[in-house]
């Protein structure tokens, strides 16, 4: 396994929270198509924009806990540019 190819013990929490975020995405398609009210439509975004916050969240614990501390153990300083640029782009 090379290192752009992992597992963590959250793989299956991830996926579940990622299916969730596309399940309420998709409901906000059809709430648009539909022509419900922006208020309700909003709302729904809203569920859309906190299981991926969420779901950031368990990426970031687990890849700290994990990824930074095995790369730190190893000297690889660089694994903690990565992860400024990765949080950079996060918090955009």
């Amino acid at each position: 396994m090379d290192k752009n190819e992992h597992r963590h013990a959250h793989t299956k929490a991830v996926l579940n929270r990622l299916a969730r975020a596309s399940g309420h995405l998709n409901a906000v398609r059809g709430m648009v198509e539909q022509g419900r009210p922006c208020p309700e439509v909003l709302i729904q975004l809203a569920a859309v924009r906190s299981a991926i916050n969420k779901t950031c969240e368990v990426i970031l614990k687990d890849h700290l806990d994990h990824c930074i501390v095995d790369a730190v153990s190893a000297g690889d300083m660089a694994a903690l540019d990565e992860l400024n640029r990765a949080v950079e782009m996060l918090m955009k």
